[in-house]
């Protein structure tokens, strides 16, 4: 008897102690190690750009400048997860590849999966985004005026900001928003589709474009349809012209979601 009581005292230590052990590492894993990378390279105007990641966040800003300028700030919840992300620039004539590369995931047990890159990209507004793909977090392209922009977004946010150019951009999980706060002439075109979420589209008043709208499993509202209808229940398709326009076409497509387009400063 006394035998089974030590047994049983010893069992109960050793679990108090597993769970403290516990504890202690759950607190540790509070702890974000984060390193910072920028690299600047000279490149053409009309270069083609690759940017691929996995999770966190890429930010592009076009602007007048000659060169291209990435910033990439790591995370991770340990030092060896942090060094061993890699965030890898090939920089050749006429294209540039942007590729973060993590470790590849154990399939057994409780080992650390952390890590995350956020990407700054500054570069010519002339320079063709030829391939834009990240899984989950936020996506973001601002100000490009080159040939094209392919972006692909799995889970999260997707941001189209003032983009005269040729865009194609996916989402597959998320939200979805199309802004531009001042039109330009020219010929160009749009198409943003999201396959699980809502998307938003804001217009100038003045905007001229062919505009194409629709939805699987949801509902279309926009500022842009005829005053009588604007009141009416909301539609699964649009397709009309904006201030008489032709020469640019934006289409917005939604399988399970909303779709809304706002006329800013009518």
């Amino acid at each position: 008897m006394p035998s089974a009581t030590i047994s049983r005292q010893t069992f109960r230590l050793i679990f108090i102690a597993w769970s403290l052990s516990l504890t202690g590492c759950g607190s540790a894993t509070d702890r974000t190690f984060e390193e910072t990378i920028q690299q600047s390279y000279k490149i053409e105007p009309g270069t083609s750009i690759s940017i691929k990641s996995v999770d966190g966040s890429i930010h592009v800003y076009g602007s007048p400048a000659s060169e291209i300028t990435v910033q990439a700030t790591k995370r991770a919840y340990t030092p060896k997860r942090l060094k061993q992300i890699a965030v890898n620039v090939s920089v050749q004539a006429g294209a540039v590849a942007i590729e973060t590369n993590f470790p590849k995931e154990p399939r057994w047990g409780l080992f650390d999966r952390s890590g995350t890159v956020d990407y700054t990209i500054v570069l010519p507004d002339t320079a063709s985004i030829s391939r834009l793909e990240l899984a989950n977090g936020e996506v973001s392209v601002e100000g490009m005026r080159g040939q094209s922009v392919h972006a692909h977004l799995g889970e999260g946010r997707m941001f189209d900001h003032n983009c005269f150019s040729n865009v194609d951009v996916t989402v597959g999980r998320g939200t979805l928003t199309l802004a531009y706060e001042w039109w330009e002439p020219g010929k160009f075109s749009v198409q943003a589709n999201i396959a699980n979420g809502n998307a938003i589209a804001f217009f100038p008043s003045d905007a001229v474009f062919h505009l194409i709208a629709e939805t699987v499993h949801g509902r279309i509202a926009s500022d842009f349809a005829p005053e009588g209808e604007r009141r009416a229940e909301p539609t699964a398709k649009i397709d009309m012209s904006v201030n008489g326009g032709s020469d640019v076409g934006i289409k917005l497509s939604a399988t399970e979601g909303n779709i809304k387009i706002v006329e800013q400063n009518p």
